[in-house]
């Protein structure tokens, strides 16, 4: 159901909105139009008017002798239906006035005003019916005046027929308009409607649908464009957010490993408070670990990550994190000694999760060793973490920083393939860089180079 006003009224659609200024115009114009279009006819048909008075004032006035000192009537045959409403005048003297007209009637004193030239040549007289009076001069030595008068009605009966015509007319356009705009708003907005439609069922199930461009109109097209870019926002935010769960879980396995080993192993028999505190402080650690590595990511999820600036000793990083890994039976951890003093531009929680991903994947696959080399590199530290495993497929290369890619998914070792991803992601946070060494042939070789302070 459309949801109500709180005046309680349903409020109005798009279509009914387009369809009343559509038809507001149109009523502007077709009021305009029909204004306009009846004065012009009023005017015309009182120009005619005029021209039928002038023509019988005219035809009255070849009557009409002023060839002597004064004006005088030649009757003529038949002449009754030319005297129909005339008068004759010999200067201001009335010669002759229509039978029906009484002498002090309204028509014969405007008559007389007119021939006495107290009124323009003509004038409209509204007595029981409108009446036009128009008076025409004889020309000849004795001053003369024909005053001719015709009944309006017929005229302004034919300009109102024409202005309920215009009317019912109008009336007829501004209902064709509403109509056929609806019809066309209607149709206009059936993409509209379309994308509504897909819209509302790529809420329920989300996928990589999008609006596209083909087939819509140049606004429709625009639209589509904006809402398919929101939509890839809206994709890309919860793809990093599903990215950053995944790297927290693959991050924090570890330290919550080691409680856990640790919450075990103090089930399993009493300890001595010596090992009591040994346990505390393993499980201290590892828990330190895990709100650094929840504050590290968040911070650099924010974007604050770059905010937190070093400097970091690197050496003493990379011993903390030797120091916090746990290598199997057979592989042995060394950490090179560093030639100089080391200082990273990033914070030590940044170069510690960017290299212990390397870490604990040279770890996993090497056969017997793995060593961790820091140095000074132009105005960079470039941090080495070298094993002697099986190396990494050249088919594999391409695809090794991509997240939750593996080459060999059975091969044993556990993991979800983040730890490379992230170490990127986290070192080019602090402007450096994590890439593999191709030129190294006996195992893998990672290399991370950040900026020195």
């Amino acid at each position: 159901m459309t949801e109500r006003s709180p005046a309680g009224r349903r409020p109005l659609t798009l279509r009914s909105r387009l369809s009343l200024i559509a038809v507001s115009i149109a009523t502007l114009l077709m009021a305009v139009f029909i204004v306009a279009f009846n004065g012009i006819v009023r005017h015309q048909l009182d120009q005619r008017a005029d021209d039928h008075l002038r023509t019988r004032a005219a035809a009255v006035a070849s009557t009409v002798d002023t060839n002597g000192r004064k004006a005088r009537v030649v009757e003529v045959p038949n002449d009754d239906a030319l005297d129909s409403d005339v008068w004759i005048y010999a200067g201001t003297e009335r010669l002759e006035s229509p039978p029906a007209a009484a002498d002090d009637g309204p028509l014969t004193r405007v008559a007389d005003a007119l021939a006495a030239g107290r009124h323009p040549h003509c004038v409209t007289v509204s007595d029981h019916a409108p009446v036009r009076l128009c008076a025409l001069p004889v020309t000849g030595n004795a001053p003369a005046t024909v005053v001719a008068a015709v009944s309006l009605l017929p005229y302004r009966t034919s300009a109102d027929t024409v202005l309920h015509a215009t009317l019912a007319l109008g009336a007829v356009m501004l209902v064709l308009t509403y109509a056929l705009t609806r019809l066309a708003v209607r149709r206009a907005l059936r993409p509209v409607q379309s994308m509504t439609q897909q819209a509302a069922a790529w809420s329920t199930q989300p996928g990589d649908d999008r609006f596209g461009t083909s087939g819509r109109p140049a606004e429709l097209a625009a639209l589509a464009t904006s809402l398919d870019a929101l939509l890839d926002k809206i994709r890309a935010g919860l793809l990093h957010e599903q990215q950053l769960t995944r790297e927290l879980s693959h991050e924090l396995r570890n330290p919550l490993a080691r409680i856990v080993a640790e919450l075990d192993w103090w089930r399993i028999r009493p300890r001595t408070s010596e090992e009591t505190r040994n346990s505390v402080a393993v499980v201290e650690d590892a828990a330190s670990s895990m709100r650094t590595i929840c504050d590290t990511l968040l911070d650099e999820a924010q974007g604050a990550a770059a905010t937190h600036r070093g400097p970091a000793d690197v050496h003493v990083v990379l011993v903390r994190l030797a120091g916090s890994s746990v290598p199997p039976p057979t592989v042995t951890l060394r950490i090179a000694p560093p030639i100089g003093r080391l200082m990273a531009t990033a914070p030590a929680a940044i170069v510690e999760r960017a290299v212990s991903p390397l870490v604990d994947n040279a770890l996993r696959y090497a056969h017997s060793q793995v060593t961790v080399v820091a140095r000074l590199e132009g105005a960079g530290i470039r941090i080495e973490v070298t094993d002697d495993g099986p190396g990494v497929p050249t088919w594999f290369a391409p695809e090794l920083f991509d997240p939750g890619r593996r080459a060999e998914a059975d091969d044993g070792h556990a993991g979800a393939g983040l730890g490379l991803s992230l170490a990127r992601r986290l070192a080019r946070s602090a402007n450096g860089d994590v890439h593999h060494d191709p030129s190294h042939r006996d195992g893998t070789r990672f290399v991370v180079t950040l900026p020195a302070a």
